[in-house]
């Protein structure tokens, strides 16, 4: 696990602690608290611990100087805002450290900066493979465990917190939502496209996903060892990384086209391209989470207003204001509809039973989710790529040679 790895869990996991303290949970705060450090010290990983030490000072000149920010004490569109933008930081930096390490593979230089397994999060065909060898085989991949970890630690915020990894997390949707506003200053105009245009378009990435699952159920059980195996696999990484680095036309004319689609309509690339949110949009429908609008205190039924805030603040176009629970594939769990409502009891994301779970519960869910589960992963040992730097160094050398 690399430095800004290191660093980027060790922070997450102690701002939960921190938001759970100053939420009055002290006792989870504490248990939460010794699992990691103990986790972290029992790892003799000197990185990780000097990363735990670095977060711990980290959140206490916060707690200090912000205390607000360290206490959670922050609007729910601020606190997203926050930690979508320091998750967007850490992906940027691990990209860079990345790049480094197979330029200087491409060199022929043995790397002083290791590669980050993070990376291994954007494989998710390779994934659902390795998901698909461990529960069908028992066998567990050597070479990018990282993926396998990544998919299910997407796949359970999904189950738990519906679609928050698309509204709080992913970088990509930070991405969109800036060149919706930079459009937004040049066409006030919102252009979105009919009701009966939109519906088939949002089709598009359950085909995409779709196809994304015809290659890995199709995949024959007996074929999936060769496959981990295989030269191709152990280059998956590389092979990303060059298609975006030097893409060709077609490549070229599909960037531009899914850009446009982000700055066209907001969230445009999530409602209509994204097979990751097809897949959460999916599980999101088992979570026992929802927005729930509550009619005893809403303004519609006990003031007799028409009031449609809520409505008005959803990116996803969802009308809050016409529903009692929100079962939307479409629903990324930001907490922008309650938010806006004028009537704090009125919304709330919440289960059927009436557990409700505020933004700063929905963080701490989320960053421990995302967080906790890799570090365990890596204690286990299920986490490194055990492919030899020679191998990697000898395989990116060939990289234009290697197909399936």
């Amino acid at each position: 696990m690399s430095f800004i790895e290191s660093l980027t869990l060790a922070l997450a996991l102690t701002y939960s602690i921190s938001l759970l303290y100053w939420s009055g949970k002290k006792w989870g705060a504490l248990i939460t608290g010794l699992l990691v450090t103990g986790a972290i010290i029992s790892s003799l990983y000197w990185p990780l611990i000097a990363a735990l030490a670095l977060a711990v000072i980290i959140i206490g000149l916060v707690t200090k100087f912000q205390p607000e920010v360290a206490h959670g004490d922050l609007r729910a569109n601020h606190l997203r805002d926050g930690i979508q933008h320091l998750l967007a930081l850490s992906i940027l930096l691990v990209g860079v450290q990345f790049a480094v390490n197979a330029a200087l593979l491409k060199s022929g230089i043995t790397p002083w900066l290791m590669r980050p397994d993070v990376g291994d999060a954007f494989l998710p065909i390779a994934g659902g493979i390795e998901i698909k060898a461990i529960l069908s085989l028992g066998i567990w991949d050597q070479n990018h465990p990282a993926a396998a970890v990544m998919l299910t630690v997407v796949l359970l915020t999904g189950l738990l917190c519906k679609r928050a990894f698309c509204g709080w997390a992913c970088p990509l949707g930070l991405a969109g939502e800036y060149l919706y506003k930079l459009r937004k200053r040049f066409i006030k105009q919102e252009l979105l496209p009919p009701a009966w245009i939109d519906w088939p378009l949002r089709m598009i990435k359950y085909l995409l996903l779709l196809a994304l699952l015809y290659i890995i159920i199709g995949m024959p059980t007996q074929s999936i060892p060769g496959y981990l195996n295989s030269n191709y696999h152990k280059i998956a990484d590389l092979k990303m990384a060059l298609f975006f680095i030097t893409p060709g036309l077609v490549t070229l004319i599909c960037f531009g086209f899914i850009l446009g689609l982000a700055a066209w309509r907001r969230q445009g690339f999530c409602r209509y391209i994204c097979p990751y949110g097809a897949l959460l949009g999916l599980v999101s429908f088992f979570s026992p989470f929802k927005i729930r609008r509550n009619t005893q205190h809403c303004l519609i039924e006990t003031k007799g207003m028409n009031c449609d805030k809520c409505s008005r603040a959803c990116p996803a176009n969802i009308e809050v204001h016409n529903q009692i629970n929100i079962r939307s594939d479409e629903c990324q769990a930001c907490m922008r509809c309650v938010s806006a409502c004028p009537k704090k009891e009125a919304l709330n994301f919440s289960t059927r039973n009436g557990w409700k779970l505020s933004a700063r519960g929905l963080s701490i869910m989320l960053l421990i989710i995302m967080f906790l589960l890799p570090l365990i992963a890596y204690l286990g040992g299920f986490w490194h790529s055990e492919t030899p730097v020679e191998a990697r160094m000898y395989l990116i050398q060939h990289l234009d040679k290697i197909g399936h």
